[in-house]
């Protein structure tokens, strides 16, 4: 293990796509969508086989601290940073990478989302491990290009430039940053070799990412120096809090990444899933003969490819196909497979018909 090296887990969403069984008051990282326990959990187990729990950090809000801590006995408050509010990805690892650097000014850090599925943690040790060596000896920002196992138009992608290769085969210079395509874009990024899925995880030292920062988000960099002036004391919560309510919600993709000549892909290899939708979770399951997944007290006859899940009602359902059905405390989404990302529509109009406890 790497003396210097940190995890650091994003784990502020709320999950609208997991909607009615991701809430407020437990988020999708706190379910067990995949596998038998929470996927911030499973996140957590991944990462110790990199660092000790000690060298793991959650940024979240209070709330959902909270709820992680009664999941987890092995952390405390000292494995949590908290993040007042939620300002997008830039802000929050802008926060993490000043308070490890304040910690250890040779931090190294792993930034990884707690809602990944990743099954082969052997190779993604070995991998995280090429990606510390690498940044440990250059002034880089390392981002994990997933190798592409089909032409996928729900993930952004990432070209690397071919014409100038770094001596480590695994790693490779940032041509471009690409939106999610259609499936024709998708299918010319698989067939030129160049492309790799963007992951969401990175790495780099403390210093690097503040330095970019610095450089592409003055702004930020900005209030990041404001809020070091209070760190290590007593008003430190009141003053992050106001300098918080300033920051503009930014990607660091957006903010930093898609502007920095420094940043270069790692080549992964390992079995990934960002489970994004309740379609991915379908893509994930196992699944019965007729091509069904079926979490619930019931029966299906003469019906297919069918995500259903229900922790009170009993299911019954006759000549249905290729429909999701999740029953949660007592509220119901029926939606076609397909156009699940899209349930987050629902979401953001609950508020507006007045079933704001629904949320």
């Amino acid at each position: 293990m790497h003396e210097h090296y940190y995890s650091v887990i994003m784990a502020g969403g709320v999950g609208k796509r997991f909607w009615p069984r991701s809430r407020k008051n437990r988020p999708k990282q706190l379910l067990d969508i995949v596998g038998n326990n929470s996927m911030v959990n499973l996140t957590i187990e991944r990462l110790q086989a990199l660092s000790p729990v000690e060298r793991i950090l959650i940024i979240t809000n209070y709330q959902q601290a909270q709820l992680i801590l009664n999941q987890n006995d092995a952390l405390t408050w000292d494995n949590f940073i908290i993040e007042p509010r939620g300002k997008n990805t830039a802000p929050a690892i802008g926060l993490a990478a000043l308070e490890l650097y304040h910690r250890d000014p040779k931090a190294i850090i792993g930034i990884f989302p707690a809602d990944h599925r990743i099954n082969d943690t052997d190779c993604f040790v070995r991998t995280v491990h090429q990606a510390i060596d690498y940044s440990q000896h250059n002034a880089a920002l390392l981002t994990f290009g997933i190798v592409p196992t089909r032409p996928a138009t729900g993930y952004g992608y990432i070209q690397i430039d071919k014409l100038n290769p770094l001596e480590d085969s695994a790693i490779g210079r940032v041509k471009t940053f690409a939106e999610k395509p259609n499936i024709a874009t998708a299918r010319r990024f698989i067939k030129s070799g160049e492309f790799f899925w963007n992951s969401g995880m990175f790495i780099w030292k403390a210093e690097d990412i503040l330095n970019a920062i610095s450089e592409y988000m003055p702004e930020l960099s900005e209030a990041l120096e404001q809020i070091k002036l209070y760190m290590g004391k007593d008003n430190f919560e009141e003053k992050l809090d106001y300098i918080w309510q300033g920051i503009q919600p930014i990607s660091i993709d957006y903010g930093v990444l898609e502007q920095a000549q420094n940043v270069y892909v790692v080549k992964a290899d390992f079995d990934w899933n960002d489970v994004g939708s309740w379609d991915a979770v379908y893509d994930l399951e196992p699944k019965d003969k007729n091509g069904n997944v079926f979490r619930a007290d019931g029966a299906m006859f003469r019906s297919s490819q069918n995500y259903v899940f229900s922790q009170s009602v009993k299911v019954f359902l006759r000549n249905i196909h290729n429909l999701i059905l999740i029953e949660d405390d007592g509220v119901l989404l029926v939606t076609p497979r397909g156009e699940s990302e899209e349930v987050k529509e629902i979401v953001d109009t609950l508020t507006v018909i007045d079933k704001e406890e629904l949320l």
